[in-house]
């Protein structure tokens, strides 16, 4: 939930200004009095001058197809889009008034169990989620309880829970950290290494360790996590010490990407220390926002007493959610996509959006201004920075001057211990063709003829938005 504060700096026009041609039959029936921007008017107005209004607010948007920051899926089939709009009205929560949307969502957590290599599919405990937020917080959930329950005596007396990940986990972690008061222990980045290291995450742990979090693609630079070393150095550890730490794997992106592209990869529930697996299916999942996916290995890695049950819509329901309330049309597009692609469509997808990052990455780096970190070869997601040589600009100048052609691409610092590093990072996903690539090819190269020219860097805005969102 956003939290919006007053706005400062501006000049205060409390109105709409209307455009009197916006009226249904008379231009000037009803147009006689703007309506307030800030306060419900007095009265109703025609649906199609409420509706031109808001649309024409809405166009000084950027384009989301442009968007190369988002992982969150910008465009669909037109199936999909009427699907979604055939659900809107039903309430996702409500399994009991919608038992086909409820029968989609175990469906869909049945295929993720099997895509992921679980045991036993059938007997997984998955749900539904607004996005891979609200999951992440959900499988912490359960492993700070499952911790608790073998520490009865010492917590919450005298023991503190903590959480080991890298420093480059998404701001869901700390939130999660901060709101249920558990101590993160994060692995900074060191040289070339921008992701967990597995022995440094071994050696963090201890007998209140409630797990070690996973990044399958790192929203920094895409690249993925190395999960089955981290896997194979807490076995070592619990041979060692006896400590049995679970793991959870973000895979809000790679989670989607990996089954398809990298199918020999150790990532899932073939490792038997990921107890959780997570994933947003309105990134590479396909489908348009808010939709992830929380899925438990078996049932007893999610403890009972978290999950309520209520019967006061109509039957016994159980739920594990931080929200209650929201659309079932996520979950029909969700199922409209696996039965739509199958494993060859989703290969095939995913591939095009790979081949495009490793291909437009490339070429990038044959323009001589800039030092590749990643390819794109893992998720279809680059970074790269600005040549040693280069003084006259940094990243902070390209992305403003991109934003000018349309194009919003992140330009960010690293956290520790790399802050001297400071980089771009494209994010290829469906609808961003090798064609569009091409377009934003061409709209670089005609930057950096001004770029060169710069006395040096124009200077670090005051606030750089990283859009490290699932």
């Amino acid at each position: 939930m956003a939290l919006h504060g007053g706005r400062r700096g501006t000049a205060k026009r409390p109105d709409i200004s209307v455009n009197p041609l916006y009226g249904v039959a008379d231009p000037v029936s009803g147009m006689s009095t703007n309506p307030p921007r800030r306060r419900l008017p007095d009265g109703p107005m025609a649906p199609s001058a409420a509706y031109q209004l808001v649309h024409d607010e809405l166009m000084l948007d950027g384009n989301a197809r442009q968007n190369l920051a988002t992982f969150v899926t910008t465009w669909m089939e037109p199936q999909a889009g009427r699907l979604m709009s055939d659900c809107r009205d039903k309430n996702m929560i409500d399994k009991d008034e919608y038992p086909r949307t409820a029968e989609l969502e175990r469906r869909c957590v049945t295929i993720l169990a099997d895509l992921w290599h679980a045991p036993d599919p059938e007997t997984v405990m998955g749900c539904s989620t607004t996005g891979s937020s609200e999951a992440c917080m959900l499988a912490a959930m359960a492993f700070k309880r499952r911790w608790a329950k073998r520490n009865p005596v010492r917590y919450p007396a005298t023991a503190r829970p903590n959480l080991v990940m890298g420093i480059n986990t998404q701001v869901c972690w700390e939130k999660f950290c901060a709101y249920w008061e558990v101590e993160p222990r994060h692995v900074p980045m060191e040289g070339d290494r921008f992701h967990l290291d597995p022995q440094a995450a071994a050696e963090l742990c201890d007998e209140n360790t409630i797990g070690v979090v996973a990044v399958l693609g790192s929203t920094f630079d895409g690249s993925y996590e190395p999960v089955a070393e981290v896997c194979a150095a807490l076995d070592d550890l619990q041979e060692r010490t006896g400590l049995d730490v679970p793991v959870h794997v973000d895979g809000a992106s790679g989670a989607m990407v990996a089954p398809f592209l990298d199918p020999e990869l150790m990532w899932d529930f073939r490792l038997p220390r990921v107890s959780s697996i997570n994933t947003s299916g309105h990134k590479y999942g396909l489908v348009y926002p808010g939709l992830g996916w929380a899925l438990w290995r078996t049932p007893e890695c999610l403890p009972e007493e978290l999950v309520f049950r209520v019967n006061y819509l109509g039957g016994e329901m159980p739920t594990f959610a931080l929200n209650f309330s929201r659309p079932g049309a996520q979950v029909a597009a969700q199922y409209y996509t696996f039965l739509r692609l199958g494993r060859d469509g989703f290969r095939a997808v995913q591939q095009t959006s790979r081949d495009v990052a490793c291909s437009l990455s490339a070429r990038i780096a044959e323009l001589g201004d800039f030092q590749l970190l990643t390819r794109g070869d893992e998720l279809p997601v680059f970074a790269f920075t600005t040549a040693e040589e280069i003084t006259a600009f940094d990243v902070y100048d390209v992305s403003r001057r991109l934003r000018e052609h349309g194009w919003l691409v992140p330009a960010y610092s690293f956290p520790a211990n790399r802050q001297d590093l400071s980089v771009l990072r494209v994010v290829c996903r469906n609808g961003f063709s090798a064609d569009l690539s091409d377009l934003f090819l061409d709209d670089l190269r005609t930057l950096l003829p001004e770029l060169r020219k710069q006395p040096g860097p124009m200077g670090r805005p005051e606030a750089v938005a990283t859009a490290f969102h699932h």
